[in-house]
């Protein structure tokens, strides 16, 4: 009977960290997410955030307009190395790293290929890791959208 108890004990050891586990990634920008348009309020993209050495790193995975067709293809309006790049695998997120409060992501920046501006970049995961506080500043002035997670 004890042999039973204690291969339970640890199975549900295991069960309790593997839970953890998965709590802790919600926690985290890492993932994929899916934008919503501004002024539509639908979807628009999918964009896929990942950790790096210089911080977090997101990639625009895929387009979700209505009429991709009429989507641009490359980054016109984009002024630095991202230029006429193309749109599918464009970095949107650059940098960011937790910041002292272990809420925020801060330092890095975001782009808006719809302009080719880049913004001060600030994240917070929220609502238990199913969304993304996405805001961008230019001095006191900033744009926040809510970006979905893709489970």
């Amino acid at each position: 009977m004890k042999h039973t108890t204690y291969f339970q004990f640890l199975a549900g050891t295991a069960a309790a960290f593997a839970l953890a586990g998965s709590a802790f990634a919600q926690t985290s920008p890492v993932g994929l997410w899916r934008t919503i348009d501004d002024n539509t309020g639908k979807p628009r993209g999918e964009v896929r955030i990942v950790e790096t050495p210089k911080g977090l790193s997101g990639r625009l995975v895929r387009s979700l307009a209505a009429d991709p067709s009429k989507e641009p293809t490359t980054c016109k309006p984009c002024t630095d190395d991202r230029k006429d790049q193309p749109m599918e695998g464009l970095e949107l997120v650059r940098g960011g790293k937790l910041a002292a409060d272990g809420q925020w992501y801060e330092g890095g920046e975001i782009l808006d290929p719809d302009n080719g501006k880049t913004y001060t970049l600030k994240m917070r995961v929220a609502e238990g890791g199913a969304k993304l506080t996405v805001r961008g500043y230019i001095g006191p002035f900033y744009r926040t959208q809510t970006w979905e997670r893709v489970q």
